[in-house]
């Protein structure tokens, strides 16, 4: 079997899959879709699987631009790169934190604590009311 026969086969498989749930979807909103298409089903089922996979083709096309686009609408920063070279030394560099900011996360964690306590001895006597 010619490799790209079975690539073509598997593809064709998986747009008719995504063109038949699509349809059904489509079949469960609407009952007289649903009616309409079952009588469809029954006789004509070689032009629904060519039907299926068009509207398969279509679905993938539409998840692969949806993909693309959040996939560009990421900052370049976060996206990840394959210039890794195992000869080429990397630094990394951390920052040294500022005490005083330190001390000020510490202070905001315990009043975070405290108003979590309060909130959820508040539940309860309201609960027990």
């Amino acid at each position: 079997m010619n490799p790209d026969s079975f690539v073509q086969l598997l593809q064709r498989g998986f747009r008719i899959t995504l063109g038949a749930t699509s349809s059904l979807l489509e079949t469960l909103q609407d009952p007289q879709k649903r009616d309409a298409n079952l009588s469809e089903l029954k006789s004509k089922w070689s032009q629904q699987a060519e039907d299926w996979a068009a509207k398969g083709a279509v679905t993938e096309e539409e998840a692969r631009n949806f993909v693309d686009r959040l996939w560009q609408q990421r900052p370049a920063a976060t996206r990840p790169t394959n210039t890794y070279s195992p000869s080429t030394p990397t630094t990394v560099t951390t920052p040294n934190p500022d005490p005083q900011a330190q001390s000020e996360i510490q202070d905001l964690t315990a009043q975070i604590a405290t108003l979590r306590s309060e909130l959820e001895n508040l539940r309860n006597s309201e609960s027990n009311s």
